[in-house]
């Protein structure tokens, strides 16, 4: 790792609850004191968005920041969700009384509209259960267009099975929410996310030319290749831990009662 302190970006707003930090020009981050993530202002020419929204308990702190930038809810056109986690998306229910539009990738959607709880772990965080919907479905390849800014949406799977990423190619902006952060720090593996599929979102990154790096969780980066290079090395790490802990545990033997299952159910056919 390299020893360069990170560039200090400039904050504009702080008080007890939230951030407000500039991360280029009409780019900005709300970083909340708490455990919700990281929202992000891209207040483009033709239109501006909200990427991520944090927690629902967050909402008020988030529309202090937002006035303080000069841009109040009501001026707000799309909200886009990189996941289905409740730290991301706990305030988006704010929004759907509005004239903004919510989107997220369609493997989301489907979770988030259904209220899968345990998808949107919503036993780790303390929000109201409140329906969200999801206006627009997202896929790979899709183009988010601002006018000055013009967002690809990737599909990078890993952290989730749901997960998307933003990326600016002129300007070299990375939105990776939960799947790159400072420092080659990767958000975990949860429930429908696989670590196979981690390491082959984290090489689609490696191969971006992206110059700030502006993540789920945690301060921005302005070394993004460095942090991806980091977090290929600590994943396939990761999954070499788990083979060996898969072996430790005498995988035939612990595989037995669901074979067994299997062939009980094979019985139903007979």
């Amino acid at each position: 790792m390299s020893d360069r302190k990170p560039t200090a970006f400039p904050v504009l707003m702080k008080n007890d609850t939230c951030s407000l930090i500039q991360a280029a020009d009409d780019v900005y981050q709300i970083r909340f004191s708490n455990r919700a993530a990281n929202a992000y202002l891209v207040r483009g020419s033709a239109r501006t968005i909200l990427i991520d929204v944090g927690l629902s308990s967050n909402y008020l702190a988030m529309v202090e920041c937002l006035n303080f930038a000069g841009c109040p809810p009501e001026k707000i056109d799309m909200v886009v969700l990189s996941h289905e986690h409740l730290d991301h998306i706990g305030a988006a229910w704010h929004f759907n009384e509005r004239r903004t539009f919510v989107a997220a990738h369609r493997l989301a959607a489907n979770k988030i509209m259904l209220r899968d709880d345990f998808s949107m772990l919503r036993k780790m965080f303390n929000e109201p259960n409140v329906p969200i919907n999801i206006d627009i479905w997202l896929e790979e390849g899709n183009l988010i267009d601002l006018g000055n800014f013009r967002l690809n949406v990737m599909y990078t799977p890993g952290h989730t099975s749901a997960c998307i990423t933003l990326f600016d190619q002129n300007k070299g902006l990375l939105f990776a929410a939960d799947t790159l952060m400072p420092g080659g720090v990767m958000g975990g593996v949860f429930g429908s996310g696989s670590i196979a599929d981690y390491i082959q979102s984290l090489e689609r990154l490696k191969g971006l030319d992206s110059k700030i790096l502006l993540s789920g969780h945690g301060r921005l980066s302005d070394t993004p290749q460095e942090d991806v290079r980091i977090a290929i090395a600590r994943s396939h790490g990761l999954l070499e831990d788990t083979a060996q802990l898969f072996d430790a545990l005498d995988a035939r033997s612990n595989f037995e009662p669901i074979m067994q299952s299997v062939r009980d159910l094979n019985k139903l056919d007979d």
